[in-house]
């Protein structure tokens, strides 16, 4: 097989990516540090179960979602757990998982870190960008999403670590 190197401007366009991508996680995580004393992630974990109609989701769907390994998001809910932002709670359906639950003390965290969230975005990321830019960020990160997330044929669960079988939902 013969390797298909980047072009001059391929490799232009990666390495800025690259360069927005950590500088724009690290004003983030940064941002989240001095609000709210947790990294993006787990910030992130709050926001996600604080979108359900319930505030709660099963693990491994959460992990899934959130594009990690289940034991890192086990590490992470740990520290929430003890901290009082969520709660974990046996699945009903099955025994083997367990259900995040958004707790009312972590509603409280994202209702007073948000406004602080959504200004560094605005600020790092999309002050930076004309509309018709933002439709097309918009256009460019669905379809690597799409072509990463294997629309048409599926890599092996073992070869993604957040794809596993998952069993009933736990909601």
């Amino acid at each position: 097989m013969t390797t298909r190197w980047l072009t001059p401007k391929e490799q232009r366009a990666w390495r800025a990516y690259i360069a927005a991508t950590l500088l724009l996680e690290d004003a983030i995580d940064r941002q989240l540090q001095q609000e709210a004393g947790m990294p993006h992630l787990y910030y992130s974990i709050l926001a996600h179960l604080s979108e359900l109609p319930e505030h709660r989701l099963r693990m491994t769907d959460l992990a899934g979602k959130l594009k990690i390994t289940r034991s890192r998001l086990t590490y992470a809910v740990t520290r929430l757990e003890k901290d009082g932002l969520l709660r974990r709670e046996d699945c009903r359906w099955d025994k083997r998982g367990s259900v995040a639950v958004l707790t009312d003390d972590g509603m409280a965290v994202l209702r007073r870190t948000a406004p602080g969230h959504v200004e560094t975005v605005r600020t790092a990321l999309f002050d930076q960008l004309t509309e018709e830019q933002v439709e097309q960020l918009e256009e460019i990160c669905t379809g690597v999403a799409r072509a990463l997330e294997g629309e048409g044929e599926r890599p092996a669960a073992d070869e993604v670590p957040w794809r596993r079988r998952s069993s009933p939902s736990c909601s």
